[in-house]
């Protein structure tokens, strides 16, 4: 009573002072729930109760709230049914509800019933191949029904393309849904380095583009926040630096404050100082700004190690492939310096790889520098611009270091062979003078490597094709311990997989079964430099490491740079995996603990270093049953000598010892921990986010007996300025 009598009031308070507030919202239903309660469905295309989302093979389904909605997916197209409401009194002035799928008029609809005729009726927008499965906000006028008894059928009675239809959040209003404004633009002068866009995570996409003086320059999907952003993405201002830019948005609801967020401005914006971020990798090179994926292009020329990645500027997750480019001169500090190659109407950036053409083959060095050249696919069909158009490979090459870059005008340099041909590594071959290419294709369901030759870098032929073999491809020489004059060539895929051969120019031939690679998780599509000067002789590899940094504007991170190496094993020459040397630069003050026996009970020998970010490095002699574990932060790392096994956080990885010892070095940072043992036979990279409050380190047996020959612990310093 007490209750409805201070409503009374506020009701009487409010006509006092003129004000009619809109009355609060009736939701009819949200399906959140497991199933769909009182609501009846017939037929098989709603399933057993409200989707989480996209259903098998369908394409991404967005702009749902919640974890729940209806979709009409389920068995594909060629289901049907209906789903009925119960009756709800009709008691606002406005039904209003998201809706996708089908734009097909009584086959692909939600309809509402009152005296059992149907008085409204709403579809999906999508009737051609292609369209988008985003659900949007639609309402009806319904003041005319108020205080009258309605019910809703959602329908799904279409068999073909688009036969289906997405229904979430249906609600009685008083005010109606939004509506929406197509093409919405906002002009600027570039007067500034960077536009700032306002990015909401989770938000449908919208596809953006720029146009400098009436031409389209850049056009990207972005989940732009029409109101509060998470985080600002940045679009470089500086190739059209004074001139006039207009931002176009394909549409956007009326009461969007997208267009007035948007920013000109010379620094990036965000909540903390750049490499500041509370989960920002401190030595591990991540983007200043978007998701970054495969390493693509590493090459070193002049004194600097070149590293271009997969990069979504203007999104936390996958999409709009650029090429990011960073430079390093020690491998270690790296200046990222903006976008090397953007989408065009051949498609998105997709990876590859890089060389410096010394002998200008390629023909487009100057008389002051040689050229790079960076081979890339160009993904057909993945952005506006090149809708219709297949995977291709193309070139590119700068002659100023690297600074700016041209396509060739002639791409591609190879037409499409399969559907979603692609990653092309370019190699050297000394023996039989040419250039080397080798390509993922896939093949009536085969995946395949490849192997093309160019003496010109323009032209290429195919050779041969090795089978196995999945994605970003990397192909180069190693030699073989105690033979100098001969090495063995290393074949390997995304996964990190290899194997060993010969090749004569034409034809790999392994000696080896397919062998595996790193031994841990979320570490693919690694990439090893080219023009690594012969004085100097290393192979060095950097991988993706698929290590999220939630709520950050930035997302993934890559390995640690590591050097490649074969070693005789019982089974024949094997893949070592280390950290790269350059990596001490990094080291604070170390605690050094000598040679000690450890058993259970025995005290921490690292009882009193603390620190954020570590390097550890253990050698030790266990006895049979002996387990030894380390923690740092919150990761627990253990060897179990009877079983020859690592375990990281519970992961399992095959780590024999070596004569008789392990030698282990681990590398914390902010979200990753990465261990080396058996002398580099054994590499476990893993996605980990340390505790915050956890600083301290152990080193303990937990049963058996061990001597511990060495330990080292060194605290690391941060890579960033």
């Amino acid at each position: 009573m007490r209750k409805w009598m201070l409503l009374w009031a506020a009701c009487l308070i409010g006509v006092g002072a003129g004000v009619t507030a809109p009355a609060p919202d009736v939701l009819i239903a949200d399906f959140e729930g497991t199933n769909y309660g009182d609501w009846k469905a017939t037929g098989t295309a709603f399933g057993p109760g409200p989707a989480r989302g996209t259903l098998p093979n369908q394409m991404r389904v967005q702009g749902f709230q919640g974890k729940g909605l209806v979709n009409s997916y389920f068995g594909g197209d060629s289901s049907t049914g209906t789903l009925t409401s119960p009756p709800f009194k009709i008691e606002r002035a406005y039904l209003k509800f998201l809706i996708g799928g089908g734009g097909f008029a009584g086959q692909t609809c939600m309809n509402l019933y009152v005296d059992g005729k149907i008085v409204r009726t709403a579809t999906g927008p999508n009737t051609r191949p292609g369209g988008s499965e985003e659900l949007d906000w639609q309402s009806w006028d319904v003041r005319e029904f108020i205080g009258r008894t309605g019910t809703l059928e959602i329908v799904d009675r279409a068999t073909g393309g688009w036969g289906h239809i997405n229904v979430d959040h249906i609600l009685l209003s008083d005010t109606p849904a939004p509506r929406w404004r197509e093409k919405v633009q906002r002009q600027f002068t570039a007067d500034r380095r960077y536009l700032l866009l306002p990015v909401k995570n989770g938000a449908p996409k919208r596809w953006v583009s720029l146009l400098v003086e009436g031409r389209l320059e850049r056009d990207f999907d972005i989940e732009l926040a029409d109101d509060t952003p998470d985080w600002w993405a940045v679009l470089e201002l500086r190739p059209f630096a004074g001139k006039t830019v207009v931002v176009e948005v394909d549409r956007l609801r009326e009461d969007s404050k997208a267009m007035d967020l948007l920013e000109l401005g010379d620094a990036l914006k965000g909540t903390h100082p750049l490499y500041r971020e509370p989960l920002r990798p401190q030595f591990h090179f991540s983007a200043q700004r978007g998701w970054l994926n495969d390493p693509n292009g590493l090459v070193y020329h002049d004194g600097e190690y070149h590293l271009f990645f997969q990069h979504n500027p203007y999104g936390w997750n996958w999409g709009n492939m650029h090429w990011g480019h960073a430079v390093s001169r020690d491998l270690v500090h790296w200046q990222e310096i903006g976008e090397a190659l953007y989408p065009d109407a051949l498609g998105t950036m997709y990876s590859g790889s890089a060389i410096v053409d010394h002998r200008n083959d390629a023909g487009f060095n100057t008389a002051d520098s040689p050229a790079i050249l960076l081979f890339y696919t160009a993904a057909g069909g993945e952005n506006r611009m090149s809708r219709g158009r297949p995977y291709t490979q193309c070139m590119a090459f700068s002659t100023d270091r690297g600074r700016s870059w041209t396509k060739y005008e002639k791409n591609p340099i190879l037409p499409n062979l399969t559907p979603g041909n692609r990653d092309p590594k370019v190699i050297w071959h000394d023996s039989s003078k040419q250039w080397i290419m080798t390509l993922y294709v896939e093949t009536n369901k085969t995946h395949s490597i490849f192997f093309f030759g160019s003496k010109n870098l323009r032209d290429w032929q195919f050779l041969s094709r090795t089978d196995g073999f999945f994605e970003c491809p990397d192909f180069f020489p190693l030699a073989v311990p105690g033979e100098p004059v001969r090495a063995l060539w290393l074949l390997t895929g995304a996964s990190s997989e290899y194997m060993l051969g010969h090749f004569d120019g034409t034809r790999f031939a392994p000696v080896t079964p397919k062998l595996p690679g790193h031994l841990g998780r979320d570490f693919y599509a690694a990439q090893t430099y080219s023009d690594i000067p012969p004085a100097d002789g290393r192979r060095i590899q950097i991988g993706w490491l698929r290590a999220p940094s939630p709520g950050m504007p930035f997302n993934q991170c890559m390995s640690l740079p590591l050097e490649l190496g074969l070693l005789n094993t019982p089974d024949g020459p094997r893949l070592t995996m280390q950290p790269a040397r350059e990596l001490q630069k990094l080291r604070g003050q170390p605690t050094t603990v000598k040679q000690m026996a450890l058993g259970p009970g025995a005290p921490n020998p690292l009882a009193g270093a603390r620190g954020e970010l570590w390097e550890v490095r253990i050698e030790f002699t266990p006895m049979p049953g002996t387990i030894l574990e380390c923690k740092l932060r919150g990761a627990t790392i253990q060897y179990d000598s009877d079983r020859q096994e690592l375990r990281i956080n519970g992961h399992r990885a095959r780590a024999p010892l070596r004569e008789g010892r392990q030698r282990l070095a681990v590398y914390l940072d902010r979200t990753t921990v990465e261990v080396f043992a058996s002398d580099g036979l054994t590499y476990v990279p893993m996605p980990f986010i340390a505790k915050a409050d956890d600083l301290g380190l152990e080193v303990q047996v937990q049963t058996g007996q061990a001597t511990l020959e060495s330990l080292t612990a060194w605290p690391l310093r941060s890579i960033w300025p």
